[in-house]
């Protein structure tokens, strides 16, 4: 059995994380790969379950959980406690330790062609809610337990060794008032029935009346007929809410534009999602166990930006309320996601664009990190095999078998809880695994780890410091769970907080030191413990002017970071990181969005581009690659081109390096060179561009030094 392949890993510390993330949480699970998305959800669905039962065996409390099998006892029972109890609020029924996961699958394309797209998010979750919990029980809970006036009340926590008070009617218990009717009312009618109320009552016709007769038919009718009259009443609501339910009215008011349209219509869907809360919570107290509805949202990313954004609305609305028990994983290409909602009707501010809306919403982002070299292979190797062998199917990350078609097929198409979910663990790989001991004892000693205070480079909103946590927590399980040995502890909070704060500082800093390693090992560089050694501040010190001349074209990625100086504070001073660090956190840093370095990585290789032959004189050098020349440099290009060498000797004594070339004037530059014009076209060409009015017309940005980025 081989060692587990990474995206297993990432599966599993999702799945470790989330049974103790509070709700509601939403996890931004990012990568441009669908398959990968598609596996990985497969994964965690399998790894909750059995996260779940494993919290459930090694549990030890008085009370145990109530099976979720469905059986008639377990349905009578429900039924009781929602007809004649009403579940009391405490702190050990609202702190369990148990927990049930509910995945619930929303593709968004399926829904895109409505213009209400975030309804079909609220269809779903009452389709999932039916077909997990009953239809009957649902209807039943609406009518037997919620008010829509506990919404505005205020929810108090109790200290009660009860997690259950009887429904009182007339100071009566009403489950004693049912039976009493039950059993009393059928024997009254029967004796009536068969002797009358004549025999009952003998001589009561005096004077030639029947008053006292009359009298005891009319009270023997009232006390049956009232309950009567209630029991139809209760079955007719029964009725009428199984036939018209609510996700029937929203249908309705999607079809129906003057109902779409109206202010309240979300209003309304807002309640009923706020009913599916109060009935979740209602359950966990009923199955002694907590309740998470992980609701899967996929395909996002290839709606139209409209919908994308109505949707991270709902997200943010509909789904986020203190006491909502949902989980929302939004599983998208973040690259894609970001241009399209950069580009929506309506995106006029800072805080509408993407990584704003994304920062609002999301309390854990995961970044998938690219496949390395072995699983690249791999997954070629199994692609090749599938051109011989139809039946064949490419196989996960990191593994040399096959699967059938069929068990694929479970990749794409996220259910619930379902038995299949188990297809998709590999046979010949190991599942990834870490001491739960020896995890919450690193969280415990990197969250209280006083030796520096992180406080300060913490920004100061909660959602900021929940993602926060959750990533070292996440961070953790997949060291361990990879089997690396963990850094000192608060070098751990630190680079958390390192790439939550200054993402796109840090994903420069990457690039710069990815691109390095290329050009070494290009140039058969062996000096790799030099680079190694090297702190990340230095690397960016180095490329800091290659950043600041393309930063007109990265303002959307700089809005992200946080203060300037304080980043210098925290490479230079407080944490000095070095590559060799970098390559330690590599696989495990996954709160950083990768999209950011992909962006990044764009520039700079288009600005780096290379030409050959007669064309290599003539095309414009790079701007960043002039930004890094010295005057030496500037000379050897210059010799380079055949030009004479005065021109040379002109460049050193003036020393007109690459910052002097770029940001001096050009008339300036004519007159002390003293070229001729031919010579000036070709300079000028070369190292300056074309001129102005032969240059494409692209929207003129001013150049802003990066200390003065969008401070936060």
């Amino acid at each position: 059995m081989s060692e587990a392949n990474h995206d297993d890993v990432y599966a599993y510390a999702l799945s470790k994380t989330l049974t103790e993330v509070s709700s509601p949480a939403t996890v931004g699970l990012y990568s441009s790969c669908e398959n990968r998305i598609h596996r990985i959800l497969g994964q965690m669905a399998v790894y909750m379950k059995q996260e779940a039962l494993n919290i459930e065996q090694k549990y030890e409390g008085r009370h145990k959980p109530r099976s979720v099998a469905p059986s008639l006892g377990g349905l009578l029972a429900l039924i009781g406690r929602m007809l004649f109890y009403r579940p009391i609020w405490t702190k050990e029924n609202q702190q369990q330790q148990n927990i049930r996961f509910i995945n619930v699958h929303f593709s968004a394309w399926h829904f895109a062609g409505s213009d209400l797209l975030w309804a079909g998010l609220a269809i779903r979750l009452f389709h999932a809610m039916q077909m997990n919990f009953g239809k009957l029980q649902i209807v039943l809970y609406r009518v037997a337990q919620h008010d829509d006036d506990e919404e505005v009340k205020k929810k108090t926590m109790e200290d009660s060794p009860s997690h259950w008070r009887t429904k009182m009617f007339c100071c009566c218990p009403l489950w004693s008032l049912c039976l009493l009717i039950l059993v009393v009312a059928p024997i009254v009618l029967a004796y009536l029935l068969t002797f009358g109320l004549r025999e009952l009552k003998p001589g009561a016709a005096l004077n030639g009346t029947t008053t006292q007769v009359g009298v005891m038919e009319g009270l023997v009718i009232g006390a049956i007929g009232v309950p009567a009259a209630s029991a139809l009443r209760f079955a007719f609501l029964i009725g009428k809410n199984l036939i018209f339910n609510q996700d029937l009215n929203i249908k309705r008011g999607m079809d129906n534009d003057r109902i779409s349209i109206r202010l309240g219509f979300m209003d309304e869907v807002r309640k009923e999602m706020w009913f599916l809360s109060q009935f979740i919570r209602f359950m966990e107290v009923f199955e002694r166990r907590r309740i998470r509805v992980v609701l899967k949202i996929t395909n996002l990313d290839r709606c139209s930006p409209k919908k994308i954004v109505a949707v991270l609305d709902a997200i943010n609305i509909l789904l986020s309320d203190e006491e909502s028990p949902y989980i929302s994983i939004l599983a998208v290409d973040p690259d894609v996601l970001v241009q399209k909602v950069n580009s929506a009707d309506g995106c006029f501010s800072k805080e509408d664009r993407a990584y704003a809306m994304l920062n609002r919403i999301v309390t854990l982002a995961f970044t998938v990190p690219p496949l390395c070299d072995d699983s690249k292979r791999t997954l070629f190797d199994s692609l090749a095999s599938i051109s011989k062998e139809p039946e064949r199917v490419i196989p996960s990350e990191g593994k040399r078998g096959t699967r059938s078609l069929k068990h694929t097929r479970c990749c794409v198409e996220i259910a619930s809880d379902t038995s299949e979910s188990y297809e998709l663990m590999d046979r010949d790989t190991s599942a990834p695994d870490a001491n739960e001991e020896e995890v919450e004892e690193s969280v415990r000693s990197i969250l209280t780890s006083g030796r520096r205070n992180l406080n300060e480079y913490m920004f100061e909103d909660a959602m900021s410091m929940r993602r926060e946590i959750n990533s070292i927590r996440l961070t953790v399980i997949i060291m361990k769970a990879l089997k690396k040995e963990l850094p000192q502890p608060d070098h751990i909070a630190a680079w958390v907080v390192l790439a939550n704060q200054w993402p796109c500082r840090l994903s420069w800093i990457i690039q710069c030191v990815e691109d390095a390693q290329q050009r070494a090992a290009i140039d058969r560089n062996d000096e790799t413990d030099a680079a190694d050694s090297k702190t990340l501040w230095q690397v960016f010190s180095e490329s800091r002017a290659e950043l600041y001349v393309m930063s007109p074209q990265i303002e959307d990625l700089l809005e992200q970071d946080g203060d300037p100086e304080m980043f210098e504070r925290f490479l230079k001073m407080d944490f000095r990181f070095t590559v060799q660090d970098f390559k330690t956190f590599e696989e495990a840093t996954v709160n950083l969005d990768r999209s950011i370095r992909t962006q990044l990585a764009h520039l700079r290789g288009t600005a780096r581009l290379k030409d050959s032959g007669w064309m290599r004189n003539l095309a414009p050098l790079p701007i960043t690659t002039i930004v890094n020349m010295d005057k030496e440099d500037v000379c050897k290009e210059l010799k380079r081109m055949k030009f004479p060498s005065k021109y040379i000797d002109i460049v050193r004594s003036k020393d007109l390096n690459g910052l002097a070339l770029i940001f001096g004037d050009a008339d300036d530059l004519k007159d002390i060179l003293g070229m001729t014009l031919g010579e000036w076209a070709t300079f000028r060409l070369h190292f300056l561009g074309p001129p102005s009015h032969l240059r494409p017309q692209h929207k003129q940005m001013a150049v802003k030094p990066l200390h003065c980025q969008n401070q936060r």
